[in-house]
């Protein structure tokens, strides 16, 4: 191949005037003819182009953005400079063409960040952003604050006696419930599920969910989410609701998000994760999702959905970043060979650039804090940095960044049986085809979701596990 197609970077929320991320320019500020970031702010700064010039040119831009994403995965990936294909053939063979629909919304958000007005350094949202997406952001907020919102509700009811012959029941209820691990998802509302605000949550960044493969309901199925993120907002989005038509798009699939356990001691919070099928990331919980109920009593149709690489991977979460905590990750391999459940690896483009955080390189000493608390608390203490609800430079929102969740090939697994040693050999087999199916995912579809960017860290080569390339992490 002679060489790769110019594609123009969908903008971020960091993007600053200065035209940051790396891309290529020329001496006008310019990408191969077409407008960037830089030459708009400069060309206003000099009053040479009306602002509604520049917010036909920024919808414009997306337009672009979508057809070189089109064009680069029929070409196929690039290698870390971007000469020539990398990927096997039957790679692509194996998995479609997808498309990046988020082009609209990044010359959206490029048009309000031409409008914004700034003030002491900082970038202030205009008023004039449409009613809509006050409304994602509010959804955001309450996703993010619910932890904090039902604790204090809680006791704001401790404090009231008239709700203690209520709330004593309760917390016995909480302490003796096993609704987090029998399996039974009794507490499950599809209704809650369903809600208007899970979609208004979703068209945030946007989210989007990418369906690769058919998945019979006649199996059971461990969903592998990577990379873990800060916060995994992209598998809450994904399979915490159906904000993204999970259930439309693999019809007859009963899938459940895990978390901790220790999130079902919150008072109410318990309540609010129940309610949406969230349940325990357990042993005892994971037996009894794959093994009963469903289609017919066996556990078939149903699914459940690990974040692998946990809070360990939480901290290498690095805008422009893949790196995976995996290569001895395998408790979900041998899960799936007891329950008799396919494996499916889910690639999530975009999850690491929904927040800054401080590097472990930069800052040894927090690092091993983080990994000090991490050992001894088994939770870990991410140091991140996002936007602001009503600014898009301070606070602990998320950025509005595309979010693209790939559901990859399953991987069938044989039932070990009652009594049958386990393989250790097999376990390998099995992992080594899950890692390659990630890596064939992240080389078949790098080229339209990473778009050749990097985060407020910058550039990464394909050595360090940045955009040239995935790295698995012991």
């Amino acid at each position: 191949m002679p060489s790769a197609p110019t594609l123009l970077p969908a903008p971020h929320d960091d993007d600053t005037a200065s035209g940051r991320g790396g891309t290529e320019t020329d001496g006008n500020g310019t990408l191969n003819g077409f407008l960037t970031p830089t030459s708009a702010m400069s060309s206003i700064h000099n009053g040479r182009t009306s602002l509604g010039q520049m917010a036909g040119m920024a919808e414009s831009t997306g337009d672009i953005a979508e057809r070189e994403a089109d064009e680069l995965s029929s070409l196929g990936s690039f290698d870390s400079n971007g000469h020539g294909a990398t990927t096997p053939r039957d790679v692509h063979d194996t998995y479609p063409r997808l498309r990046d629909t988020a082009g609209k919304e990044a010359a959206a958000r490029e048009r309000a960040r031409i409008n914004a007005y700034r003030a002491g350094g900082i970038r202030f949202a205009p008023w004039n952003i449409p009613y809509r997406r006050r409304l994602q952001t509010m959804a955001v907020l309450a996703h993010c604050l619910s932890i904090a919102m039902t604790v204090s509700f809680f006791f704001f009811l401790c404090a009231i006696p008239l709700t203690w012959p209520i709330l004593i029941p309760y917390l016995l209820h909480m302490l003796l419930s096993k609704s987090a691990t029998d399996g039974r998802l009794r507490a499950r509302s599809e209704r809650f599920r369903r809600l208007p605000i899970w979609k208004f949550f979703a068209d945030y960044f946007p989210a989007t969910l990418h369906k690769t493969h058919d998945l019979p309901p006649t199996r059971k199925y461990i969903f592998g989410y990577h990379p873990h993120g800060i916060i995994s907002h992209g598998a809450f989005a994904a399979f915490g609701t159906e904000a993204l038509g999970f259930a439309d798009q693999f019809p007859g699939i009963t899938n459940s998000l895990l978390t901790l356990d220790s999130n079902f001691r919150i008072p109410l919070y318990r309540d609010y994760i129940l309610a949406l099928g969230l349940q325990s990331v357990s042993k005892e919980s994971i037996t009894s999702i794959l093994t009963t109920g469903g289609r017919d009593g066996d556990g078939m149709g149903r699914a459940v959905t690990i974040v692998v690489g946990g809070a360990r991977e939480s901290l290498e979460a690095q805008p422009g970043t893949m790196r995976l905590v995996l290569a001895q990750r395998k408790g979900f391999v041998k899960m799936a060979m007891r329950t008799g459940a396919d494996l499916v690896p889910v690639l999530a483009f975009g999850e690491n650039d929904l927040y800054d955080q401080l590097s472990a390189q930069q800052h040894p000493l927090l690092h091993r804090v983080q990994m000090w608390v991490l050992r001894t608390l088994k939770f870990t203490l991410p140091f991140l940095h996002g936007r602001g609800i009503f600014n898009y430079d301070v606070g602990l929102m998320p950025y509005r960044r595309p979010l693209n969740i790939v559901v990859g090939r399953p991987i069938p697994v044989r039932k070990v049986a009652l009594g049958e040693k386990m393989d250790g050999r097999e376990v390998e087999r099995l992992h080594r085809e899950y890692v390659g199916e990630l890596e064939g995912m992240w080389e078949r579809y790098r080229g339209v979701f990473v778009k050749g960017r990097g985060g407020r860290g910058g550039h990464k080569g394909e050595g360090e596990g940045g955009e040239g390339g995935l790295r698995i992490l012991d």
